[in-house]
């Protein structure tokens, strides 16, 4: 698969429903935009293997303990403790092969198994850490993919909430810390983890890819647009940071002004 190929999986994700988001497909996609011309298969089998353990494991155990144990003890999924910053971490086909990567990235395996054997999963977009929402019928709790799946307390929440910085009475809400997002705002997600240390290492062409490929996946959002405007416009190309803004101008939202300012910003560079 070429960049041209992979941006063309995105921009047909991005124009479905959320309810038949094609995540791992979509999440594939993303890992070769960055490096094309890759064998994906290794994350189609291990997905393949998630989902068949899974059901067979869901008819003796609990759905969170089916989950975590599928993912974590049979296919040794887990966070990457000694090599956070690890550029394969972020990048499901490398994931796939390693079995050790960032949560936001595991949790693709893990709600990809979850859909295809009929278990209720969705993400946590929690702060700075991604976490998953089982429901049981005990309710719902929270699993941590980053920790072999181990299940989050809530007074556990809290105090991650407390530490990421949220006021307390915000931090004791288990309705908000376990608010659901869909497939789409998962990858999303970890778009936006890509994107944030590109910017910090100042890789500014792979701030670029991951902007876009935030833009083509969620296709009324105006924020990625702009976030490709800035790398455009780091790399000295203003033409297509115009253009891009441009293209975040064609949205409606609110910030009309704040684009405006920042068109005029680039034009004034290219006259």
């Amino acid at each position: 698969m070429t960049r041209d190929d992979a941006e063309s999986v995105l921009t047909e994700a991005g124009l479905a429903d959320d309810g038949d988001f094609p995540l791992l497909e979509a999440a594939i996609a993303c890992a070769i935009h960055d490096y094309p011309f890759r064998d994906a298969e290794p994350a189609r089998t291990l997905a393949n293997n998630a989902a068949e353990r899974l059901a067979e494991r869901i008819s003796d155990e609990s759905p969170d303990e089916a989950l975590a144990e599928t993912m974590a003890s049979d296919l040794r999924l887990n966070g990457d403790l000694l090599n956070y910053d690890h550029p394969g971490n972020t990048d499901v086909i490398d994931v796939a092969e390693r079995r050790r990567g960032l949560s936001a990235t595991l949790a693709i395996f893990y709600l990809d198994a979850a859909r295809r054997a009929g278990v209720k999963a969705q993400g946590v977009d929690f702060p700075g850490h991604f976490l998953l929402r089982v429901e049981t019928s005990e309710g719902p709790v929270a699993l941590d993919p980053f920790s072999q799946g181990r299940l989050v307390l809530p007074s556990e929440l809290t105090r991650r909430a407390l530490r990421a910085g949220l006021t307390p009475h915000v931090a004791d809400r288990l309705d908000v810390l376990m608010a659901p997002v869909s497939d789409r705002q998962a990858l999303v997600r970890l778009q936006n983890v890509l994107f944030s240390r590109a910017i910090r290492a100042q890789d500014f062409e792979g701030a670029e890819r991951s902007a876009l490929r935030r833009a083509l996946l969620d296709p009324e959002d105006h924020r990625p647009w702009l976030d490709v405007a800035a790398a455009r416009e780091k790399q000295g190309a203003l033409a297509g940071a115009l253009e891009a803004l441009s293209r975040a101008r064609s949205l409606d939202d609110p910030t009309e002004v704040h684009r405006r300012i920042s068109v005029d910003r680039v034009r004034l560079q290219l006259n």
